[in-house]
Order: C-alpha cells, then sequence, then structure tokens
C-alpha cells in the first residue's frame, strides 16, 4: 500500500515537472494559458454580445403584432440614412459636434491644470490636486447630473446669483448649452489625466535645450512641448468623445428641450419600441469610435493611457 501510495506520488510529482518544462521550453504557451481565459471570457460575453446587437439591426419589427421579424433587411439602416428625412442625420451631426465641443473645451482646460500639477506644484499640493480632481469621480453620476440640474433650473443657483448681481437671469435649462457644460464638467478628469502623465514624461533636458538655443516660451510650447503632449491629449479624447458620444442620462435629464435629441437618448427611446431599430442606431457610435480609435492610434495615444 504504501508503496503504491509513493508510486503514485512520484507519478504527479514527474507530471508536474513535464508540466512546467513545456512552460518553460515555450514561453507563448504560458502566456497562452494566462491571457487565453480572460481573452475568451472577454470575447464571449463582449464581443459576442456586440455581434448579436449589430446583427438585430438588420432585423425588423411586424408593425400589427410588435414582434421582431428574423428577416434580414436594410430598412432600419435606410431611415437612418434616408436622403429626404434628415431627422437622423441631424442627430447624428448633434451628436459628433457635442462630442467634438465637449473634447476641445476639456482639454482647454485640462492643459493648465495638468501642467501645473505635474512642472509647478509642490508634492503635497499636487496631491491635493490628484484628490480635487478624481473627487467628482467618487460621487454618484446620477447625484452630479441632478446636481447641475438644480444649478441650471429657472430658480436655481445660477440665476439667484445672476439676479443677486443685478445682471439677466438666464434659461439654459433643456438646452444644447446647458449639456455642453455638463459634459464638460463631469468628463474633465478623464482629460486632465492622461494629459498630466504626458507632460510629466517630458525631460526637463528637452526645455532647457530649447530655451538654450534661443527659442522663446511660445516657440518651445509649439515646437517642443505641444507634440509631446498630443498623445495624451489624444488619448483623453477617446474618453471624452466616446462617453459623449454614447451618453443618454444628460440629454433625457439636462437637455429635453426641442434639438436637443442626440443618439444615446434616440436609442434609449427606442429600445422599448423598436429593438432592431435601436440596434441599427447603436451602429453609428460604434463605427464612429471605430475610425477614431484607429486615428488615434496612428497619433500615438494608446502610448499615452
Amino acid at each position: 500500500m504504501a508503496v503504491d501510495v509513493a508510486r503514485e506520488a512520484g507519478s504527479l510529482r514527474g507530471a508536474r515537472l513535464r508540466v512546467s518544462a513545456a512552460f518553460w521550453r515555450r514561453p507563448w504557451l504560458k502566456l497562452a494559458a494566462l491571457v487565453g481565459p480572460p481573452v475568451g471570457i472577454y470575447t464571449i460575453v463582449y464581443v459576442g454580445s456586440l455581434a448579436v446587437l449589430l446583427a438585430s439591426g438588420f432585423w425588423a419589427v411586424n408593425a400589427f403584432t410588435s414582434e421582431t421579424v428574423h428577416t434580414w433587411n436594410l430598412g432600419n439602416f435606410r431611415t437612418i440614412f434616408s436622403t429626404t428625412d434628415l431627422t437622423y442625420w441631424r442627430i447624428i451631426g448633434r451628436t459628433v459636434a457635442m462630442a467634438a465641443a465637449v473634447t476641445v473645451t476639456d482639454a482647454v482646460l485640462a492643459f493648465p491644470l495638468a501642467y501645473f500639477m505635474a512642472r509647478l506644484a509642490m508634492p503635497r499640493l499636487r496631491a491635493l490636486l490628484f484628490v480635487a480632481v478624481l473627487l467628482p469621480l467618487w460621487s454618484s453620476y446620477l447625484v452630479r447630473i441632478y446636481s447641475w440640474r438644480t444649478i441650471l433650473s429657472t430658480s436655481g443657483a445660477l440665476n439667484w446669483v445672476l439676479t443677486g448681481l443685478g445682471l439677466p437671469a438666464q434659461h439654459l435649462s433643456g438646452t444644447n448649452w446647458a449639456m455642453w457644460l455638463v459634459f464638460s464638467y463631469i468628463w474633465l478628469p478623464f482629460m486632465v489625466l492622461p494629459v498630466f502623465a504626458a507632460i510629466e514624461r517630458i525631460p526637463d533636458s528637452y526645455l532647457e535645450a530649447s530655451g538654450d538655443l534661443g527659442a522663446r516660451a511660445g516657440r518651445t510650447f509649439r515646437s517642443v512641448m505641444l507634440p509631446l503632449v498630443l498623445p495624451g491629449f489624444v488619448a483623453g479624447s477617446i474618453f471624452t468623445f466616446a462617453l459623449t458620444l454614447g451618453d443618454f442620462i444628460t440629454p433625457a435629464l439636462i437637455g429635453g428641450g426641442p434639438g436637443t435629441a442626440m443618439i444615446g437618448s434616440t436609442v434609449e427611446a427606442n429600445v422599448g419600441l423598436n429593438v432592431p431599430f435601436a440596434a441599427a442606431l447603436t451602429a453609428v457610435p460604434v463605427a464612429i469610435m471605430g475610425l477614431y480609435l484607429m486615428a488615434a492610434k496612428r497619433l500615438g495615444a494608446f502610448e499615452a493611457l
């Protein structure tokens, strides 16, 4: 009995040694064993569900029974890209313009703050600024949206301050201006962090060499700093652009007025009525972001993430 146990233990030890030797001789096998399961789960759960969603955009809804008809057709896409009814063209254009405006606004606001944090602030002040930048992310998204809804309402804090200063009240609630303001506030931290990382990685010797060669501050910024920080801007823009492109909560709670519909809110409105049409409309921001990510990769944005 003891001999059999020892023999079995020896065979198990030998099997472990053979497996270990196989992993040592073939590093790719070790990498596949480590990465394979999560990649497989990601492919099945995310990519698979996305493929099913996009495929359902080619189906239709029976007008009498409201049931989904699994017949392949391009009817939903013809409705979206119709040349006679430009409703969805306007929604797509408004959404892309809003995403671009928010991205540019956050880039302009993020650079001076990120530069101060990376180059001028003392370590303790830098830590406090990091907390200030990240603190809004620790609160609920809905809480921040409702806070801004209260601020921008007709009897909210903004008009209370303006009337107190003798200035005319502003009616921003339910407008694109209100959505632009709220989007810019919500996604600003996602721009600050990549830009800060890009500025922090710039060697001081580059800036000193530019000054030694006679370049002024403006020329140093244009010729040295801006090209090196550009990947950080593009990396941050991936977040600000994509998050604005697909958001439906802010348009629903802050917008809602005429001419404020965006892709996300339109998809959300059609989910309960016409799932295939909502799926077809979802393909639009997916395609836009695919093109955007390819452009961002060419600009080296992924190195700054």
